[in-house]
């Protein structure tokens, strides 16, 4: 998924040297094709009107109007902890759930509903109209750029190891599993598995998710499963099979592979994205006071905050 430390800063630029997910390299997930299948009328970018603006090219967009009329939003979710997830009340929760639904609150739109897909199915699944916005936590890189609009990020992160209790095998980053041939494993579609090959390990085992990780490690089946910090985090609390390594700072080509993730939205839909941009530049204000109350729950905090720009990600 969507699949990190950093010290506090001056401004989040300090930010930018760690703590999990990043611009080069595929976001934390590398993306997925896969057909997705309409659903059942998902929402329409344009009340009252048949035509779709045509793929790759960027207008106005009046779906936020629309959503304002029927007062409610599908986000797509890709059910991972602690990123967003359907919650035991059948409510969407998590960290990018609970932003959206403070943002959509401002811009009059009161009920958020929350449609569960596998992650690649997400940016398939906006296009297909199936719901509204991507809520799931998604790194921004070029890739994804040229097929969703993004919303400045909400949160930049390392990455980070489940491995052995008491970590055997000293792992630390990607090169050490590399120099060790040490056995390696990350969940489906997220952005580590390139970090792993860019590091020159060839075989990575795919596993649905971090819970299945764990499961791999304790068994002996891999060495070490990689995700962000926060997921291997909340996968290894309270296990006494295994544990998390120390944050680390994934590199592409070189260089730092910052892994920031932030809002996806069509892109046909310019006008929905900036309104929400506004928004959720209103929270980082007074150094994210209002961001880290909400997303903190989640166990996000000041490292985590960041100020780099959908347009810097962007450009790789």
């Amino acid at each position: 998924m969507k699949s990190g430390s950093r010290a506090p800063m001056a401004r989040p630029h300090a930010n930018r040297s760690g703590t999990d997910n990043g611009p080069r390299g595929l976001s934390r997930r590398s993306l997925l094709a896969g057909a997705v299948s309409l659903g059942a009328a998902g929402s329409l970018g344009v009340a009252g009107c048949s035509r779709v603006p045509e793929e790759g090219k960027v207008l106005g967009g009046s779906l936020l109007d629309t959503l304002r009329d029927q007062g409610s939003v599908k986000i797509g979710i890709a059910s991972e902890p602690p990123f967003g997830y359907v919650g035991d009340d059948g409510q969407a929760t998590g960290e990018a759930p609970a932003i959206a639904e403070v943002i959509f609150k401002r811009l009059g739109i009161d009920e958020v509903l929350p449609v569960p897909v596998d992650f690649g199915a997400l940016i398939p699944g906006l296009k297909a109209r199936q719901f509204d916005v991507v809520s799931a936590g998604m790194y921004i890189n070029p890739d994804r750029c040229a097929q969703v609009l993004f919303s400045d990020p909400d949160y930049l992160m390392l990455d980070a190891f489940i491995v052995k209790k008491g970590n055997p095998h000293g792992i630390k980053t990607y090169e050490d599993v590399k120099k060790k041939g040490l056995k390696l494993a990350s969940g489906k579609a997220y952005a580590q598995i390139d970090y792993a090959k860019a590091a020159g390990i060839s075989n990575v085992l795919i596993l649905p998710d971090q819970v299945a990780g764990l499961d791999a490690v304790a068994q002996g089946r891999v060495d070490a499963f990689a995700g962000t910090r926060i997921t291997v985090k909340d996968a290894v609390q309270g296990s006494n099979r295994a544990s998390a390594t120390e944050p680390f700072q994934p590199k592409m080509d070189g260089k730092p592979a910052y892994g920031a993730g932030g809002f996806a939205f069509r892109l046909s839909e310019q006008n929905f994205r900036d309104e929400f941009n506004k928004e959720l530049l209103k929270l980082k204000e007074n150094n994210y006071k209002e961001l880290l109350k909400i997303v903190s729950p989640f166990g996000f905090g000041m490292t985590e905050m960041t100020d780099l720009t959908a347009k810097e990600l962007c450009a790789g």
